[in-house]
């Protein structure tokens, strides 16, 4: 079982990236699956999570009107769009996989997590 994200680099305040998570090893399409991150020195927080259906969606307060969360089951494909970004966005991004929708959007342990993709916002 592996999540493997991309996507992660280095742009300015103001600007956009697009994070990738491919799944393997298991259909995502029977899974809640998200996005969590940890910034330097902070504890890791929930980022936006999506019901396998995409029925019912949360978002961090911290991120609403500028992140989208979407998935292409087919291609077994998670995304996080990121507009707007900020400075206070830098983080490690993983993207995540439970069967509990309830347990990523507490930010509990997930069943699956992936390695991480770099995110750095700054001019």
């Amino acid at each position: 079982v592996q999540l493997q994200a991309s996507g992660g680099g280095l742009v300015q305040p103001g600007g956009s990236l697009r994070l990738s998570c491919v799944a393997s090893g298991f259909n995502m399409d029977a899974y809640a699956i998200g996005w969590f991150r940890q910034a330097p020195g902070k504890e890791r927080e929930v980022v936006a999570v999506s019901t396998w259906r995409h029925d019912n969606i949360y978002y961090a307060d911290s991120v609403k009107g500028r992140f989208t969360i979407s998935r292409d089951n087919a291609k077994n494909t998670l995304y996080l769009q990121m507009n707007s970004l900020k400075p206070e966005d830098t983080a490690v991004y993983y993207c995540v996989a439970d069967a509990s929708y309830r347990t990523l959007v507490g930010g509990r342990a997930p069943r699956y997590m992936g390695q991480g993709t770099l995110v750095t916002v700054s001019s």
